[in-house]
This record gives C-alpha cells, structure tokens and sequence, in this order.
C-alpha cells in the first residue's frame, strides 16, 4: 500500500521541497506504471474532465479546468493571448497636429486603445486594401483643439481653469460611419472601451485632427490586438498535515500560508491546526524555514487541476473570450485531422 501511494504521488502531484520541487515530469503514458491503465480512453477522459466556473465579474473570470495535460492548458492560454481577435486601430491619418507629441507617437498610442467594437460583426481587411470597407473597418476621428477660458481667475495657475480641451481624452474620438454602417449597426455603440484614458496635453492654439481607421486583428501579429490584459493558470495547491499540529506549532503554522490557508480548531482544550482552503495559498514555502514544522507538512500541486484567470480588456465579456478560445483550438484540432486525412496512404 505504501509503494502505491508513492506511486500515485509520482503520478498525480508536483511536490515542493526545501532546496527544490519533485515530480515534474509527466510520467503517466502507456506502459510505465505496472497494474496502472495508461493508454489513451475517450471514455475515461471524457468522465475525468470537467470545467468549474469559480468567480465571474465584469471583466475577470477564475474557472478551474481539470483532467487534461499541460500542453492543451498551455494552448489553450495561448490562444486566449494571440490568436482570438479583437478591432484595433491600425491606420491613422493625420492632418493636423500641432501637440508637443510626435505623429508616431500619437499614432502608437492611439494604437493601443482598446475599442469596443465585437470583431465577430467584421472581416479581416485584404492585406494590401488602403480605404477599407463597411465589413472590414471602423473609422473615428479626433479632432480637438484647445483655447484660453476668458473667465479664468487673473491669478489662477490651474490648467483646469486657464485652458479648454488642454487634456485629450479616448472620449473625444468619434465613430464616423463607412458606407452603409449605420444601416448595418443600427444599434452599435463603436467607442473606446474607457473614456479616461489620456492621449495628449495641449495649449493654448495647439491642436490635432486625425482620422482612424480601426481593423480586425490578432496578438500574434501586435499586442495591441489581444483581448486580455493577463490570461494565466496555476496548479491547484495540495497541503498535507503529516501528523497533528498543536497549540504554539500550530499558530507559527498558521502564519506561514496565506490568510484563510490553514484555521484552528478547538479540540479537548488544545488549539489544532488544520488545512482549511489550500486554494488561497501562493506556496511562498515560508514553512521550511523553521526545523520543527518543514517536516510535518508535504507542499504540494495537483499536476492535471488547472486554475484559470482571464482579465478581459473590455472589448468582448470574459466568459465570450473564454467561449471564442474554446472554438479556435476545435478549428485548429479539425484542420490537423483533415490534414491527416488528406495524406496518401503508402
């Protein structure tokens, strides 16, 4: 029974130790364990794996992914950050910009706005296509120019007070409809996801007038086009209590984990400690650094429960983001078996 139960640990569990971690490696294919099925199941895999929604809000998502392997949770993170599109502006024509801010400047700035705009509702621009069109592009413009507040207080060093439209904001760009869009989008709201966000500071008689041209894209060709600020997962923590903790022991032990990681119990008049939430824990390891603890507890990770974070920019919900992944990583896994398919067999 012992041999199995390290058996399992080396199967199940990456565990950390004082001077390193254990157990890396995926050891789990065909063949490598005796008494232990291996070989690859739908059936078996099908009833392992399950998707669990832990925490939704307006622009994050935590969802634990378990039963799968760390290539397809690695992918599938990486699909999320490069490959699932958003509208970014890619074009900016500039007449007239009179700001302390160079042209290119303001044109990369003006680049990594995010725009509210679903890219499912558009097509990728041809490559070559300088004017666009209704189904390939959003145009906005900005033009704003900044003058003196003749009611402004003599001695008055306030910009706020002295000057007009001296901060330019993404709430001064506006959707300019191409063609037939306002037909097409009756109901579209195409505007900055945050209007807060400053672009430039101006003075008195400075001006700029530009017009943008917003396209569908990805992250893998610029980060602009991604449509999460963090996509990440960690493996779920496993803490073990190797033997009971009391009274003094269990208080240093509590403190050695994130709050809410380990809580004390009243048991016949001793304060016991015990894992309450393993969850909350960031594995800081604090606990090897005292003699009479590191031995009493195994620190470890579940090697196949994946927690995701998805932290949405704003353009499209977490959950749709997470959805639209999903869909991509299908469409790569169909084009790879018809590829298969499509090879002559010899």
């Amino acid at each position: 029974m012992a041999a199995e139960g390290i058996t399992d640990t080396m199967r199940d569990r990456v565990v950390l130790g004082e001077f390193g971690v254990r157990n890396v490696h995926t050891t789990d294919f065909p063949g490598n364990y005796p008494g232990y099925e291996d070989a690859w199941d739908q059936r078996r895999f099908e009833e392992a794996f399950r998707v669990d929604i832990i925490r939704e809000e307006e622009g994050a998502l935590e969802f634990d992914m378990v039963g799968i392997d760390a290539a397809i949770a690695n992918a599938f993170r990486r699909i999320l950050l490069a490959e699932v599109p958003t509208m970014a502006v890619e074009k900016v024509f500039v007449y007239n910009n009179t700001s302390i801010v160079q042209d290119e400047i303001l044109a990369h700035r003006l680049g990594l706005i995010p725009i509210r705009a679903d890219p499912r509702l558009f097509e990728y621009r041809n490559q070559g296509d300088e004017e666009g069109t209704e189904i390939d592009t959003l145009q906005f413009q900005l033009k704003i120019k900044c003058s003196r507040n003749p009611q402004a207080a003599k001695e008055s060093s306030d910009p706020n007070e002295l000057y007009f439209n001296h901060k330019v904001y993404s709430k001064h760009m506006t959707w300019v409809p191409l063609g037939n869009q306002t037909d097409l989008f009756p109901d579209a709201d195409f505007r900055p996801v945050h209007d807060d966000i400053l672009i430039a500071l101006l003075r008195p008689g400075q001006e700029i007038d530009v017009l943008m041209h917003c396209v569908k894209g990805i992250g893998k060709d610029h980060a602009k086009f991604s449509p999460v600020a963090t996509a990440s997962y960690r493996l779920l923590p496993d803490i073990t209590l190797l033997q009971p903790i009391e009274d003094e022991a269990a208080e240093t032990l509590q403190k050695c984990f994130s709050p809410g990681v380990i809580e004390i119990q009243k048991i016949k008049g001793k304060k016991v400690a015990r894992v309450a939430n393993a969850r909350l824990d960031t594995f800081s390891r604090e606990v090897f650094r005292h003699e009479n603890l590191k031995n009493l507890v195994r620190l470890a990770r579940v090697r196949n429960h994946y927690i995701f974070s998805v932290e949405s920019t704003g353009i499209l919900p977490p959950d749709v983001l997470v959805s639209e992944a999903i869909k991509i990583l299908m469409g790569k896994c169909q084009r790879f078996l018809n590829e298969l398919d499509s090879v002559p067999l010899e």
